[in-house]
C-alpha cells in the first residue's frame, strides 16, 4: 500500500481541477489571452501542482518511511535518501 492511498479519491480530484486548469490555460493562448493573464493562471497551476506534491512527499514520509523505519536500519535509509531525492526535485523545479 502506498502512503497516499487513503487520500487517493482529494488527490485525483485536485489533478482533475489542475487538469481543467491547464486545459483553460489552452483556451486563453488559441484566444490570444494577454499575455499577464496567462501567466497568472500558469502560476496558479504551478502552485497547485506544487501542492499536491507536499502532500505527496507529507504522505510518503508520513507512512513509507516511518513503515521503513519500522523494518530496519537499512530500509529507513533507503527510504530517507528517495524522499530526501524527492525535496531536492521539487526545490530545483
Amino acid at each position: 500500500m502506498v502512503g497516499y492511498t487513503g487520500t487517493k479519491e482529494q488527490y485525483l480530484a485536485r489533478l482533475r481541477r489542475i487538469e481543467g486548469q491547464v486545459r483553460g490555460i489552452q483556451r486563453m493562448v488559441e484566444d490570444d489571452t494577454y499575455c499577464i493573464e496567462v501567466l497568472t493562471q500558469v502560476s496558479a497551476v504551478t502552485k497547485a501542482l506544487q501542492s499536491v506534491s507536499l502532500g505527496l512527499l507529507e504522505d510518503h514520509i508520513g507512512h513509507c518511511v516511518v513503515d521503513a523505519a519500522r523494518e530496519s536500519d537499512e530500509a529507513a535509509d533507503a527510504k530517507v535518501t528517495e524522499a530526501a531525492a524527492a525535496i531536492a526535485r521539487l526545490v530545483r523545479s
